[in-house]
């Protein structure tokens, strides 16, 4: 379970990852990509879309995951979801991914994106 998300920005996806990530190391945070939609669906055979939201081979939905390390051994998990050129931002924080408090507020400091923000 995620939480809800604690940010929205008016920017792709991949523009959004690319600010997040200069800002987390710029808060003194290491972010480690662990998982890409885009990649994982370019390895499936498949080419058809099972996008619930847009079903189609347009579809521009991505969801990235980094795990995020600050002065804490365990890392939290921020969740990029990015459709049709907007970007939210969530933390993962549920019984077998605990996020530390002071972490993700370190994390939601750091990624205080003024311009383009929507939500």
């Amino acid at each position: 379970m995620t939480t809800p998300s604690f940010l929205t920005v008016d920017l792709p996806c991949d523009a959004a990852l690319q600010a997040a990530k200069k800002k987390l190391s710029q808060a003194g945070l290491r972010a480690l990509q662990t998982f890409d939609l885009h990649a994982t669906r370019a390895r499936q055979p498949q080419p058809d879309c099972s996008c619930p939201n847009h079903g189609t081979a347009d579809c521009d939905c991505q969801m990235v995951v980094l795990m995020v390390y600050g002065e804490t051994a365990e890392p939290a998990a921020l969740i990029l979801h990015g459709s049709d050129g907007q970007t939210r931002f969530s933390i993962a924080d549920d019984l077998s991914q605990r996020a530390d408090k002071q972490l993700a507020a370190a994390i939601k400091e750091a990624l205080k994106i003024k311009a383009a923000v929507s939500v």
